[in-house]
């Protein structure tokens, strides 16, 4: 992959094409992150001898996390470093790893999963707005690329995650947690201070409300996939098997997400709420492996478009240059989605099935035509 070309006086030559690498890599490893926990649940619910709804709450205690690392990570792009803001990220996460290793208790495990949220939320703000700072003029490109590397890190992630048991997976991740700090420090990303300001303006156009809403249903249905339908495919699937699954959907998500880009942020982001919700409903309705294999990628598909849908929308509505205070509440309202949709979801599923989660992501899929409204209106 060809880095883009870099801003005169910021970035050139070797150094640029090895920050931007560095880039990309973080969000692999910020991405695993949140999928690592997919495999685990099973391992996990039977170790505390929690049902889906303490296992929502644990799945729900990341994104909790990830809020509170969004606020603090806005405050500190004004005032600190790149370098500074992505290794605090980094070594948050990496207290969070700990919590897994040495923990036996689901509340331990609760706590140690929110400081890892902590740490990401951290490392998404450090990471994109360094990304847009860099590399100015070439946000929506360099922008798309990050969001493929999130896309590879649900792959990632997975694959850790099938690691037997509790502590292997959270092991392997923090190895690779520490190496990433090494390479910030030296290379000492370009800072995004006084290159990117806020404009409060921009959350009252429709663009950008279509967008949140646009982020709510892609999260709301990532996080369905991963906090909750684990504990259904592990009737029939072992830890392995589960992460091999979540693997491969991962490069169907990636694949949609850039293949969606060819379509209009808008069309994108409409034709992906069916098959969200349809591939959802299928895989809690399935009983066999083939059903839950067919299902997911449907799923995985309206994920990617509406990633893609939903960066698209908010890139029109607000310009890079003034798009800290934008950037910052978006991220903030679609991790909702990652924190309703465990949280909603394990105690619907353990009161009505697990077919019925499929509702609630319903319900963020019908948000969505509300407010795009007519076209040429966002």
């Amino acid at each position: 992959m060809k880095a883009p070309a870099a801003p005169q006086g910021q970035l050139s030559g070797t150094r640029s094409s090895a920050v931007y690498a560095l880039l990309l890599t973080l969000g692999v490893l910020d991405a695993s992150g949140y999928s690592l926990i997919a495999p685990v649940l099973p391992a996990l619910a039977q170790q505390t001898g929690s049902g889906a709804t303490e296992m929502g709450i644990l799945v729900a205690a990341f994104p909790l996390g990830m809020i509170a690392g969004f606020a603090a990570g806005g405050r500190a792009v004004r005032r600190m470093t790149s370098a500074a803001v992505i290794t605090g990220g980094l070594l948050l996460v990496a207290a969070g790893c700990l919590g897994f290793i040495l923990g036996t208790e689901l509340a331990v495990f609760v706590v140690a999963r929110l400081v890892m949220g902590v740490g990401s939320g951290c490392l998404w703000l450090g990471i994109t707005f360094t990304t847009l700072a860099a590399w100015p003029g070439q946000e929506y490109l360099c922008t798309s690329r990050v969001f493929a590397a999130y896309s590879a890190g649900g792959l990632l992630g997975p694959l850790l995650g099938a690691v037997q048991g509790v502590r292997g997976p959270f092991a392997a991740y923090l190895v690779l947690v520490l190496a990433a700090a090494l390479p910030v420090v030296v290379l000492r990303p370009p800072s995004y201070a006084g290159a990117l300001t806020a404009d409060r303006r921009a959350l009252r156009s429709r663009g950008f409300w279509a967008a949140g809403a646009g982020i709510v249903l892609a999260v709301l249905a990532l996080g369905t996939v991963e906090g909750v339908l684990p504990l259904h495919f592990g009737t029939r699937l072992t830890q392995s098997q589960i992460g091999v699954l979540y693997a491969a959907t991962s490069v169907l998500v990636a694949v949609a997400a850039t293949l969606a880009a060819r379509l209009t942020p808008r069309r994108a982001l409409t034709a992906a709420t069916v098959p969200v919700v349809a591939g959802i409903a299928a895989a809690g309705a399935g009983e066999s492996v083939l059903v839950w294999i067919g299902a997911l990628a449907v799923a995985g598909v309206g994920i990617g478009m509406a990633n893609t849908g939903s960066i698209g929308l908010l890139l029109d509505a607000v310009p890079a240059q003034r798009i800290v205070t934008a950037m910052v509440l978006w991220s903030q309202i679609g991790i909702l989605g990652y924190l309703a949709a465990p949280a909603l979801g394990g105690p619907v599923a353990d009161a009505y099935g697990y077919v019925a989660v499929a509702g609630v992501v319903a319900v963020a899929a019908l948000a969505v035509p509300l407010t795009l409204g007519r076209p040429g209106r966002t």
